[in-house]
């Protein structure tokens, strides 16, 4: 034990002689003193000088320095390979039994002079039980396990059971390479010599297509020891085949193929496909000869109705902006010819509101919660636009004029080219009624309207935020003269397209409003856990986690799931799990204030194959691991050699580790008790002998 201080040891002679100095100035007048004795003279003058130099040596702040000798065993860390390809060979039967033996072996001759540990690894580390059931395999994580969490640690040897094979990560050479000085015992299970197969590697499709559109799929395969050999790759779709391909493979023993598809998307929602390859004679397995894929088939089309009173050259120039894009369906009507159906109409542009304006025509189209694009001309009165109640006034007169466009710079809704910006000024003008309007301060002005070269402050084309919806207005008719203008200086109808195609998305884009959110993946795997998040505003848009909400998981067999939401802070959240492969459809419900709100979609579970292609070890990495290692390589049948290896190893020893321990005076209680003894004993005979 040693004694530490902040301070040097020498400031104990000045503060003994403080302490003596103190004592002697308190008692040299003490009267009553005179008639004792000189023992107890000095019995109290000791007490009261060593409970002052006690407390000054506290103030030094002395630390005691205490050393400590402790043994630790060595660690033998077992780490089994739990993925399924352990199960692919001929001697996968034993597995299971031979394990157990050698476990029950290790225990008994190893319990006592080594600190046992078994992990599984695969996709993950951990203590999990083998099952051998895990779809992927990282070797190198376990190593970087062992060297974060036995860092320091006197790790003896390590014991990798496995068939060597890896398809996650990298070599596990280099991660072992940081446990400096530890041995790695490598068993083995599987054999190395390349079966007779073929199978498909791999499949490559995009996860997303649109309906009607044609999407390519690539099919990798490999064969070994089928040279000169046909099959026949097939694609299916709900059981029915819907293309295959004839290959050939070539005379070497062994063969890689590329075989690529065209497929028709020609259904909305996710779509099944199963690439086959027909068996051939004398294979290793058929579990890889077909393999699932998904593809989400959208719909992207937006719906968009052009109604008028009359046939306009607005309405051409519209519709031929608009049918150029794939993506829009598109139909021209007019009014007296609509049947008000509203169906999956994502945006409504109505020429001339004004003509036959019929009360109960404006509350379908605005209670139907669709943006409008209204085109305002010289038909359509201030009286008018009053009653189609978008935010607009207007104190028009019957006299008409001619507005030309100029660009708003603060404008930052949506982006135009620069070509489209500089070409805007160029436009010819629209013909409107004559008179000022007024908008609310909200609206988001695209183009303002000028006379000549008098830039005025009323909108010419802008926009109207809606609870739900946007709504746009363009204040004029004539905007077929601005698709013409642009062919002549261009020769292309390029900048009025834009401009059209850029007004019509801002439009359609919606605006979230209160209700139910559900926030899940589209696409997972078997080995990740389906987590659900989902949250519902009120209609100040404020997050409310009082509704209850329940959820229900329906496979594609038809197994049905029902769980709620739990609250996780203002929003909700649901663990359903790791799931099977297939393809899932969910519905999500609650009710607020007596209103039920529902969401639904799918997702797809896609089974991870890695496992199923591998037909034989691969020995050669273990016994790289062993011999990089100064460990040694056996089958885990012959694990009796490693145990006996075990008993001979020096290096394999307990360590014995020296401590140190500083604990501060002020930590020992006995030191307080002895200060109060001091004090209360110099109390207690200055009474005793006398004094008052």
């Amino acid at each position: 034990m040693h004694l530490l201080t902040d301070f040097s040891p020498w400031w104990l002679v000045p503060a003994g002689l403080l302490s003596l100095a103190l004592t002697y100035f308190y008692y040299r007048n003490v009267s009553w003193m005179n008639e004792l004795s000189s023992w107890k003279k000095y019995l109290i003058k000791s007490m009261r000088f060593s409970s002052l130099f006690l407390m000054a040596i506290l103030l030094l702040g002395i630390v005691f320095e205490a050393t400590h000798f402790r043994d630790e065993k060595p660690i033998f860390i077992t780490l089994v390979d739990n993925s399924s390809s352990m199960k692919n060979y001929k001697d996968s039967a034993s597995i299971d039994k031979t394990l157990a033996k050698y476990r029950k072996e290790l225990k008994e001759r190893y319990a006592d002079q080594f600190e046992l540990i078994e992990w599984t690894i695969g996709s993950e580390q951990g203590s999990k039980p083998v099952q051998f059931n895990e779809k992927s395999t990282n070797l190198e994580k376990g190593f970087e396990a062992i060297n974060a969490q036995f860092y320091n640690r006197n790790v003896g040897g390590i014991a990798l059971i496995s068939d060597g094979n890896y398809n996650v990560g990298s070599n596990p050479s280099y991660a072992a390479e940081k446990l400096n000085l530890t041995p790695v015992f490598t068993l083995s299970v599987g054999d190395t010599t390349p079966k007779r197969d073929h199978y498909i590697k791999n499949v490559s499709a995009n996860d997303l297509a649109y309906l009607n559109n044609e999407f390519p799929v690539e099919i990798d395969l490999e064969s070994f020891k089928y040279g000169g050999k046909s099959t026949t790759v097939s694609i299916l779709h709900n059981g029915k085949t819907v293309a295959s391909q004839n290959i050939t493979y070539g005379n070497q023993r062994k063969d890689f193929k590329q075989v690529n598809f065209q497929l028709k998307a020609d259904k909305v929602g996710i779509q099944t496909y199963t690439a086959v390859i027909t068996n051939l004679t004398g294979e290793y397995s058929l579990k890889n000869n077909r393999r699932n894929f998904y593809i989400e088939v959208v719909d992207a089309r937006s719906k968009i109705l052009l109604i008028s009173a009359a046939p306009h050259p607005d309405m051409s120039a519209f519709k031929d902006v608009l049918e150029r894009n794939e993506n829009y369906e598109v139909q021209s009507i007019l009014l007296k010819d609509w049947d008000q159906n509203m169906n999956k109409v994502d945006l409504v542009i109505w020429h001339e509101p004004g003509i036959q304006l019929d009360p109960s025509q404006n509350q379908r189209l605005t209670s139907a919660g669709i943006p409008i694009l209204y085109i305002l001309g010289q038909q359509t009165s201030a009286a008018d636009i009053a009653k189609l109640n978008i935010g607009l006034k207007s104190n028009g007169t019957g006299q008409t004029e001619e507005l030309e466009p100029t660009f708003n710079n603060g404008f930052n809704s949506f982006e135009l080219s620069e070509a489209c910006k500089s070409s805007i000024d160029f436009l010819p003008p629209l013909t409107a009624k004559f008179g000022a309007i007024k908008v609310d301060q909200s609206a988001e002005v695209l183009l303002f309207q000028r006379i000549g070269q008098i830039k005025k402050t009323d909108p010419l084309v802008f926009f109207t935020k809606g609870s739900k919806v946007k709504n746009g207005i363009i204040f004029g008719e004539g905007i077929w003269r601005w698709r013409l203008n642009d062919f002549i200086r261009h020769q292309n109808h390029d900048i009025f397209n834009e401009l059209i195609g850029k007004i019509a998305n801002y439009l359609m884009v919606k605006n979230q409003g209160m209700g139910l959110r559900v926030q899940l993946p589209k696409r997972m795997n078997t080995e990740e856990e389906l987590i659900v998040t989902a949250s519902f505003y009120n209609a100040s848009m404020e997050p409310i986690t009082s509704p209850k909400i329940d959820f229900t998981l329906i496979s594609e067999k038809g197994k049905l799931y029902k769980s709620q939401f739990a609250v996780a802070g203002s929003v909700y959240k649901l663990n359903q799990g790791k799931l099977s492969a297939g393809k899932y459809t969910w519905k999500a419900s609650t009710t607020y204030n007596g209103k039920k709100y529902t969401k639904t979609g799918a997702f797809i579970v896609e089974e991870i194959q890695l496992e199923k292609l591998e037909s034989f070890a691969n020995h050669t990495t273990l016994k790289q691991l062993s011999k990089q290692s100064n460990g040694s390589f056996h089958s885990l049948a012959s694990y009796r050699k490693m145990l006996d290896e075990l008993s001979k190893r020096n290096d394999i020893a307990t360590v014995t580790f020296e401590d140190h321990t500083f604990d501060d005076l002020l930590d020992y209680l006995w030191v307080f008790g002895l200060l109060f003894v001091l004090l209360a004993g110099e109390w207690f005979l200055r009474r005793y002998f006398g004094s008052y």
